[in-house]
């Protein structure tokens, strides 16, 4: 397969700091704030995992798209990330069970990639200096304008971005006939969260972000959940209402990542923005009743305030991040009510966390 000509591109981050590569063939520029995943796997799953939404992602592994895409692996309909920037882009693929290449992928939904960055200087660069916005682009003659453009781009703190990903109808999934109901209030919710769920006997209602809790309650459900989601969880002022609705009468709750902040903002315990967020498959968080360590999935640039949860009189932090002893999970003492801050559903360990889905389904049989 022929390629457009491989253009010089750039990287432009919000302090005038610029990195050098090239275009693979699609055209034009894109906005976000600059993270970067540490996966050596998994690409697919990031691109398409709404909590990514407003995000341009460094891939640190050297080569992305050598397996290619496969179409159950999406975790949503469509590619959420702003944007791609990687070291070495693969246009071919090797696995079998392939469906598309990757630069396929993305010039279907014309989304920037730049690649031949020295990554590696550059993830060292966010290390150092802190998550912050950028631009990366093609439009090489153009770059003082999109300076200026780039200076004006919102920042992710108090940016509500759950409204650009949940969707704008509630829907049904799983099997009609499980014993059990669970409403789901989408953040940005995973493909592979609602499997995990409906594999515990569950049928799932999956409502919009904006959802009032009258209107999750009219379906009867024996359970709900918060799902993960992208931006900044204090603006989310109606899903912690939901939160504090559900949990006042007691009834049993699930949050995941951003669902997870929105559970301590209901209890009255902040969250803050981070110098650097946590985006890899291979986290290591300690659960405190078991005393092991998990190894962990995450995706999160904000997280909630330990002093605050440790003071709270009414939550257990169940789960530290053992890197930066940041709170990885909570529990609510007399309430059904628990959470984390990783992902369970994406299984690096493979099946160190599996057991909070099954700590669900038992809390929703009770």
């Amino acid at each position: 397969m022929k390629y457009k000509k491989r253009a010089e591109a750039r990287v432009i981050l919000a302090d005038g700091t610029q990195f050098f590569g090239k275009s693979i063939g699609i055209e034009g520029s894109a906005f976000g704030e600059i993270c970067f995943n540490t996966g050596m796997t998994g690409y697919q799953e990031i691109f398409t995992d709404p909590s990514y939404f407003g995000q341009l992602m460094v891939a640190t592994n050297a080569h992305i798209g050598n397996y290619g895409t496969y179409t159950p692996e999406d975790q949503s309909n469509s590619i959420k990330i702003a944007g791609l920037i990687c070291k070495n882009f693969s246009f071919d693929h090797t696995r079998p069970v392939g469906t598309d290449n990757l630069y396929d992928y993305f010039e279907k939904q014309n989304k920037v990639v730049v690649s031949d960055v020295d990554t590696r200087a550059l993830v060292k660069y966010i290390r150092e200096h802190g998550a912050q916005n950028a631009v990366i682009t093609t439009e090489i003659d153009k770059i003082d304008a999109l300076k200026e453009e780039l200076n004006a781009y919102p920042s992710m703190v108090g940016r509500e971005l759950a409204s650009a990903v949940s969707t704008k109808e509630a829907y049904y999934y799983g099997d009609e006939n499980a014993p059990k109901k669970v409403a789901v209030l989408d953040l940005g919710v995973k493909k592979s969260i609602l499997d995990n769920i409906s594999a515990q006997g569950v049928y799932l209602k999956v409502f919009p972000y904006d959802t009032d809790f009258e209107t999750l309650s009219a379906w009867n459900p024996d359970g709900y959940f918060l799902s993960n989601g992208p931006g900044d969880p204090e603006p989310l002022h109606q899903a912690q209402a939901v939160a504090k609705e559900i949990i006042d009468r007691d009834l049993p709750l699930f949050g995941i990542c951003l669902g997870h902040q929105v559970i301590a903002l209901a209890n009255g315990v902040s969250t803050f923005k981070m110098f650097n967020g946590h985006r890899g498959i291979n986290h290591p968080v300690l659960n405190h009743a078991t005393g092991k360590g998990e190894i962990t999935s995450q995706n999160h640039g904000f997280a909630v305030e330990r002093e605050g949860a440790e003071a709270h009189p009414d939550l257990e932090i169940t789960h530290t991040h053992l890197n930066d002893k940041t709170v990885a999970g909570l529990r609510m003492k007399n309430k059904k009510c628990f959470s984390v801050q990783y992902h369970p559903e994406a299984a690096p360990g493979p099946n160190d966390a599996k057991y909070l889905f099954q700590q669900f389904g038992s809390l929703i049989n009770q």
